[in-house]
This record gives C-alpha cells, sequence and structure tokens, in this order.
C-alpha cells in the first residue's frame, strides 16, 4: 500500500493507527512520574500560584507523548507490520496525531489549569508540540536510513 494510492483521508487514518504502536503503559507512567516530580519541585521550592498545575501537567503530557511516540518508532515489530512498515516510510506524518494531541491537551491544560488565556495558551503550546514532531521525525528518518543503509 503505496502513498499515492491512499486519499488524504486513508492517510490521516492509517497516521493515526500507527500512532497505536507506541509503548503507552510504559508512557503513562513515565508522565505520571515527571508531572508528579514537577508538582513536588513547585510545592517544595514554594513556587505558589493559581497556575501550579499547568506547568506539571504540560510537563507530564510532554513526555507521556515523547516515550509513546518515539517509543513506538523505536519498538522491535512488534503489533501489526504493515502499521509499522507505513510508519517506517513516513516519519513525519507517522508523527503528526501525537504532536496534534499534545498541542491540544497542553492548551487545555494551561487554559483550564492555569492563568493563561486561550490564544496565549494556543500559541504557548506550539513549542512543546512543535519540539515532540521534530524529535519523533528525526528519529523515524534516521531508523529509515539505517534499514535502507
Amino acid at each position: 500500500m503505496g502513498h499515492g494510492d491512499m486519499s488524504r483521508s486513508e492517510n490521516r487514518q492509517v497516521a493515526v493507527a500507527a500512532a497505536t504502536l507506541g509503548p503507552w503503559r510504559t508512557a503513562a507512567a513515565v508522565g505520571t512520574v515527571v508531572g508528579g516530580a514537577a508538582l513536588g519541585v513547585d510545592v517544595v521550592t514554594g513556587h505558589w500560584s493559581l497556575d501550579i498545575l499547568a506547568g506539571p501537567v504540560g510537563l507530564g503530557l510532554f513526555f507521556f507523548f515523547l516515550v509513546g511516540t518515539v517509543g513506538g518508532r523505536l519498538r522491535k515489530d512488534d503489533g501489526d507490520r504493515r502499521l509499522q512498515r507505513w510508519a517506517d516510510a513516513h516519519p513525519w506524518q507517522s508523527a503528526l496525531p501525537a504532536a496534534g494531541a499534545l498541542w491540544v491537551l497542553n492548551t487545555l491544560a494551561m487554559t483550564l489549569l492555569g492563568s493563561s488565556g486561550l490564544i496565549g495558551a494556543l500559541f504557548t503550546s506550539l513549542l512543546p508540540a512543535g519540539l515532540l514532531l521534530a524529535i519523533a521525525g528525526v528519529v523515524g528518518s534516521v531508523k529509515q536510513a539505517r534499514k535502507r543503509g
């Protein structure tokens, strides 16, 4: 199933399906530990404010998606091999669902748990989402290049 054989809608569906290949239970544990540690540091250092939860939740979300997405790229042929091959052939496109989800969830966390307005949170959340996309895309591209070589 080549990239040119599918419609845009089918490509999006395959990208979302490929995102399920990651080690999401491990990612949830890592995200929880990182978020909890960040909250503990804020509490211990006296960094008290209305948005004491927004920063730790954002960090937890970032590491959750980072471990889940990059872990899915580095796994050894677990799960559906067709999805794995598609994700290997399209490293940047397969990282988009996780980056988009991080962007939306981080925006919500900053808006609901913090003192940011919606527009400010949308733009501020672009940085971690872009960083996640860059890391996952580069890891996938390097994996693809090593398979060819």
